[in-house]
Order: structure tokens, then C-alpha cells, then sequence
């Protein structure tokens, strides 16, 4: 196994879309369903702003609410039952002009905070999971780019 930092998580990737674009994925809590094992197949619960998904690992329910800096395109979910919700991962977009490259690229970058009572074998499995889902939201985020007219 692995060692990860015990305290938190965060894995990057470059991804050939506009910055805006990332960031409106990444904010609807629907798409969350797409690309999060963990929280799979989101759907809208009679709580106010609350989705709730599936984990893939062991069909547990995952609610999530999703709240969101257009201004500095970083987005927090909110992870936890309907009562005591955390925030647990952000995201954040960074344009391509940012760093060098053309606005059709981006940075995004996902950072977990690890909870103090997680055991280290699910702390590894989020980490790895991360690993997967980066990689999921830049291939979804391209083919998407791919399917528009711009």
C-alpha cells in the first residue's frame, strides 16, 4: 500500500477545455454523478440543494451539496448526511492564460481533507479513487468539448 499524506489529498490534471467550461461541469451536482465512484448516479433529494448518489465500492448512499466561486472557480462539496454537511473536497479550475497555454486549456486540480476517525485502508482507497476520477472528468470533459460547436 501506498503512503499518502495523512492530512489531505490533491491530484491535477491539464485538460483541453476553457476554463468556464470545467468549472460549469464540475458544478452541476447531476454530472457529480458521472465521474465521482463514490457518489454515483446523483439525484436531487426533497432537502434544499442536497443530492444524493451511490458508492460503487459498497452501494452506501453519499449526499452531497455543491457550493460554488464562479469569480475564483473553486468549487466545495459538501460531503455527509443531510443534517452535518462538510466540507470535505474542493476543486479548483485555473485557466490556461494562467500559466502559459491558451484559454481552450485549464488546470484542474481536486483536493480531499481526510476526516480524523478515517481508517488509513479508506483514506488509501479515496486517494486512489482520486486518481481515477481526475483522469474520468478529463476524458468526459474533452469528449464533451468534442460533442459542441463553440
Amino acid at each position: 500500500m501506498n503512503v499518502y499524506d495523512p492530512l489531505c489529498y490533491t491530484v491535477s490534471i491539464e485538460v483541453s477545455v476553457p476554463a468556464a467550461q470545467a468549472f460549469q461541469y464540475l458544478s452541476d451536482p447531476a454530472k457529480i454523478g458521472l465521474w465521482a465512484l463514490g457518489c454515483f448516479n446523483t439525484l436531487p433529494t426533497e432537502h434544499d440543494r442536497l443530492y444524493k448518489g451511490t458508492s460503487l465500492f459498497d452501494n452506501s448512499e453519499t449526499w452531497v451539496r455543491v457550493e460554488t466561486d464562479p469569480e475564483r472557480l473553486i468549487i466545495d462539496y459538501h460531503i455527509g448526511d443531510p443534517d452535518l454537511q462538510v466540507p470535505r473536497i474542493s476543486t479548483r479550475v485555473v485557466s490556461g492564460k494562467s500559466y502559459g497555454k491558451n484559454s481552450d486549456h485549464c488546470i484542474v486540480s481536486m483536493t480531499a481533507w481526510r476526516p480524523a476517525a478515517m481508517l488509513d485502508a479508506r483514506w488509501h482507497r479515496l486517494c486512489v479513487t482520486h486518481d481515477t476520477e481526475i483522469l474520468l472528468i478529463q476524458s468526459q470533459l474533452e469528449q464533451q468539448s468534442n460533442e459542441i460547436d463553440f
